[in-house]
């Protein structure tokens, strides 16, 4: 069997994800250990990393090779989500359409918003003294 690879890049907030699709079995790898615990055992992150997958129907055909780093696992879960849809479409320009439907290739642009000065957060405010 001939051998099918391609890689994509995912981010969302502060984390990064390169993602390597290999002709496989649907095996998952993040950081070089298991997927399933890396993500806590989370249906909620599971679901994000193989959502793409599971649309084409391809989610016993690749393993999911994955380098991540930054931000928390939510971030890092749904920038895998964008990297593992990016490399799909790098295999075949017919994946593209259906996974745009999904939304799938629109990064996410939600950031933390900054502390602004007289304020204790980005939005709270000290408390109001009348006296």
């Amino acid at each position: 069997m001939h051998s099918k690879e391609a890689l994509g890049t995912g981010r969302r907030k502060s984390a990064v994800a390169q993602v390597k699709l290999i002709s496989g079995t649907g095996r998952i790898t993040i950081n070089e250990r298991p997927g399933v615990p890396y993500l806590q055992y989370n249906p909620a992150y599971l679901w994000a990393v193989q959502g793409p997958l599971d649309t084409l129907g391809l989610e016993h055909s690749y393993d999911t090779m994955v380098k991540t780093k930054g931000g928390g696992l939510t971030g890092q879960a749904e920038a895998i989500q964008l990297g593992v849809a990016r490399a799909l479409c790098k295999l075949d320009t017919y994946h593209r359409q259906p996974l745009k439907i999904e939304g799938y290739l629109t990064r996410n642009p939600l950031r933390k918003e900054r502390k602004k000065y007289g304020l204790k957060k980005a939005r709270k405010a000290p408390q109001f003294s009348k006296r």
